[in-house]
């Protein structure tokens, strides 16, 4: 599978290196006339950084995202198109700690990573094997969050220089938000009583929500839906669900609810019934926000439904 998702992401990087210097006339003509609209291209590759940019930047570029909001980044497979929204762009933003599992080299060839600048000691954890990992993640650690924001912002000034303090602005203003949300988050979550603060997920992709908010985090996947379950994953999930008599069990939006089905019957063999949380607008977001106009299209709106969610079932 690594050799595949390394193979893919090569093809993609030539790709955009023949599109790049193969077609320097056209894309020099490109860079001449900007966008329709006349204004800068900015090109991210998921549904937060789209929202991201929309805070900082709002109309004074012209934004294009790859993933389509809903899509797993960890299995999407780079289309031609995205090639053609890199090269045209004027600026490229990503994620990096290899979140956008098939085109990670093209990306850090053309773009700027948000979470360039984090410490190191922030991203790296042992997993349960003793294993250094990376977890990419890093948005439900809301500080995290706000250091990708100012990554975000340099990168946005460099672009349109002339709108440096609109753009410092709107960072600042939303760093308001973010402690706000913060503040709001940590009082929900004490709703939770001390012995159910378990919180039981298909991928590994909450750890920095547990250190955040005193929470157990656990997943039967690692941090990427890409990585194979083991039957002993499986097997510790369920015990940890039994032995703590674990209230609720929770799907993503963005993973196969019949995951989280099956550990149910697991548990149940055992003789103990757990609630699985799924449905419309019961599915708790990971790896994207929702669609536009829908409930969980910013990144404030995902967390708050989120924490709802989790509040709501285990307390």
């Amino acid at each position: 599978m690594k050799k595949t998702q390394q193979i893919m992401a090569l093809l993609l990087a030539v790709m955009l290196c023949l599109g790049l210097f193969g077609c320097a006339k056209e894309h020099q003509a490109s860079e001449a006339a900007g966008s329709d609209s006349g204004k800068k291209v900015v090109t991210v590759t998921t549904s937060f950084l789209n929202d991201m940019v929309k805070v900082l930047a709002g109309d004074l570029v012209e934004l294009q995202m790859i993933i389509p909001a809903g899509e797993d980044p960890h299995l999407y497979k780079p289309l031609p198109e995205d090639s053609k929204k890199i090269q045209g762009a004027d600026l490229v933003l990503y994620h990096g700690l290899h979140f956008e599992g098939k085109m990670v080299e093209a990306l850090e060839q053309f773009g700027v990573s948000v979470s360039e600048n984090f410490p190191a000691e922030r991203i790296g954890r042992m997993d349960q094997d003793g294993i250094e990992i990376i977890d990419p993640h890093f948005w439900f650690d809301l500080e995290l969050y706000a250091m990708a924001c100012d990554r975000a912002a340099e990168a946005l000034i460099e672009l349109l220089p002339e709108h440096k303090a609109s753009i410092e602005q709107n960072l600042e203003e939303y760093k308001v938000e973010l402690k706000a949300c913060d503040e709001w988050i940590r009082s929900e979550m004490e709703k939770i009583p001390e012995n159910s603060r378990y919180l039981v997920t298909p991928h590994d992709a909450f750890n920095y929500f547990a250190k955040s908010y005193d929470i157990v985090v656990h997943a039967p996947q690692g941090v990427s839906t890409d990585s194979e379950v083991s039957g002993a994953d499986v097997e510790a999930t369920v015990n940890l669900i039994v032995e703590h008599q674990v209230k609720a069990i929770f799907t993503e939006s963005t993973t196969n609810p019949a995951k989280m089905q099956k550990l149910q019957e697991d548990c149940a063999r055992k003789g103990f019934e757990v609630k699985v949380v799924h449905g419309a607008d019961q599915e708790l977001f990971s790896d994207s926000l929702a669609a536009e106009g829908q409930a969980g299209d910013s990144f404030i709106e995902m967390l708050k439904h989120n924490v709802k969610l989790i509040v709501d079932n285990l307390k």
